[in-house]
Order: structure tokens, then sequence, then C-alpha cells
């Protein structure tokens, strides 16, 4: 075990169940941590080979409670849904083992192939990726497994929405009696449940640092929350992440590049209305969690208040847009 192993914090049992899911001849000889997961440790993982090159493994640790639900059941589906991408075209992890329960490791661990490229969450360069974006979804959706992974869990209720300071009531509380109803009924997708710019890696030339022309998409990441349910649902999520990094107008234009792309949403204006406010409703119960890794990832400016009214305007043009 090398010292920069140690320096990585790779613990004992675990790096032992690492090794065991190794090609022969092949050894760990650099660990080093990736910022950025909210729900868990990740390391990436340098293992040399017996050919005297060198390969990546990320491992993904859970080593508190999660606010997903338990991990043995997100590490259960990760693990089914990188199986399930396998071949399809979508650029996702290949699983390499999976111990859900901690039998061997300290904590519930995954270890899958590291993809190359990172998170952008700059404004410079956002309409070139955009489309990028949204034909990536409709691949996503495209998807067919051959078992469903379990159906969509609602991530708020009309009773836990959390109205930001300062923001109109009226329109708020017209945003919630739209969720009290019945969920709409829908025909079922493949969903990420967690796409989002955190989640998608890009290749950018090094003469497009902010990723305009020439930027591609390299991986899609964090598959823990994979589900089956409405196609609405990954783009009303994407759709209020980018108006709350790049503001309002952002996320309308997502959820029509995703149209244009080919993707199918609800037919009637109601029903896509629901959904749609669904996303930013559940995202007000933890505007601080959000804010707070956009802040170390280098957007400064979007503090927990800055969020907050990016997130009511959001709202609002959702419940002024025409039907």
């Amino acid at each position: 075990m090398t010292n920069h192993v140690e320096a990585a914090a790779v613990r004992p049992l675990t790096l032992a169940w690492v090794r065991r899911h190794l090609k022969a001849g092949e050894r760990i000889v650099g660990a080093e941590t990736l910022h950025g997961g909210a729900t868990a440790d990740m390391r990436r993982l340098t293992i040399g080979t017996r050919d005297g090159v060198t390969r990546r493994l990320v491992l993904r640790s859970f080593v508190a409670p999660t606010r997903q639900g338990p991990a043995e059941d997100l590490l259960h589906r990760e693990a089914d849904a990188l199986t399930t991408l396998t071949g399809t075209g979508v650029p996702a992890p290949g699983l390499v083992a999976v111990d859900p329960t901690a039998a061997h490791c300290e904590y519930p661990s995954l270890l899958m192939t590291y993809l190359p490229g990172r998170a952008v969450f700059d404004d410079e360069g956002l309409e070139t990726r955009l489309p990028l974006l949204a034909r990536q979804l409709v691949a996503v959706h495209l998807v067919r497994p051959a078992i469903r992974p379990r159906e969509y869990v609602a991530l708020t209720t009309a009773d836990t929405v959390v109205t930001p300071a300062h923001a109109d009531i009226a329109v708020w509380a017209a945003a919630i009696d739209v969720i009290r109803r019945p969920a709409p009924r829908y025909e079922g997708r493949f969903l990420h449940r967690d796409f989002q710019p955190g989640n998608v890696l890009f290749d950018l030339p090094p003469e497009d640092a902010a990723g305009a022309a020439g930027a591609r998409i390299t991986g899609v990441v964090d598959w823990a929350a994979a589900s089956w349910g409405p196609a609405d649902l990954d783009v009303a999520h994407c759709s209020t992440t980018l108006a709350l990094l790049h503001g309002p107008a952002w996320g309308l234009r997502f959820t029509e590049a995703y149209r244009q792309a080919g993707g199918m949403l609800a037919a009637a204006a109601d029903e896509r209305l629901y959904w749609q406010v669904r996303a930013p409703l559940a995202f007000s119960e933890e505007v601080q969690w959000v804010a707070q890794p956009w802040c170390k990832a280098g957007r400064t400016e979007l503090t927990t208040r800055a969020v907050e009214e990016r997130l009511d305007a959001y709202v609002t043009s959702l419940m002024d847009a025409p039907a």
C-alpha cells in the first residue's frame, strides 16, 4: 500500500476487497479523493497492470446516512442500473463489484470503472452544452431495461414545501395546490432521477475551457436513484437545476431543448405543469444543501439567498407560462 493510498484514507478492509476484484497481476498504486459527491465518499484508484500501464477505477462508499434512503438500497439500484446500461450507448461507468451490506468493507461500497471528463457549472458555453444535455437525457429515456427499476418516489409533498422568504405567497400557494392533485397517468421510462450538470461529465478542448464548440459528453454518473416513471420528472429536475445555476430562463429552455431532441413529455398542459412544479417545490426543502457544492465548485455568488431568489423566480415563471 503506497503512501498515496494511505493519504486518501481508503480503509483496510475496503482495500482488501478492492484487491480481490482486480485482474491477475494488478495492484493499487495510488488513490485520491474525488470532490463533489454529495452522498458518499468517492475515491479514484490508480491500478498498475502487469504490462506496466495504469488504469483507473472509482470507489464509492456510503459512510453516513443519506437523504435518499438506506445505502444498501441505493447501491443495489446503482449496480442494477450500471448493468442495465452496459452496451446501450449511454456513457455510464461499468460495474466491477458491489458490497451493499458492508459484508466485506467498513462501509457499503461500490467499485466501478472510471470515466474521463469533468462536471461544468460555468455560465459560459451553456448555449452549446444545453442541447448536448437534452440529447443525452433523451438517450437515457430510450433505454428499455429487461427488469424495470423500482417506481419513482416523490421527493416532496404539498405539506413539506418551504416557501422562500420574500416569495410571492399567492404564487407559491397556487403551485402547491397543483401537486395536491393525484399524479397524472404516464408512460413509464427509465429515469436517472438526478440528471443535472453535476452528474454529467464533459470533455472540453483546451482552448474552450467553458465548454462551447467542441465540447462532448463523456459520462453520466451517480445512478443510485435510477427509477421507473415519467420522463417529465427527469426533465423537470434538470430544468430546475439549470434555473438555479444559470437563471430561470434556462430551465424553460432546457424543456424545449428536450422536445427538440425528440423527447416526449406529457401531452396535456396541466399534466406537464404538475411535473414541472413538483421539482422546484422539492428543491425548496434543501436550498442550503443544494447551494453548498456549487459554492465549493467556484460559483461563490450562488449563496443560499441567491438560490432561493432564483427558485422563487423559476416557480413564478412556470405558473405564469402560457399553457
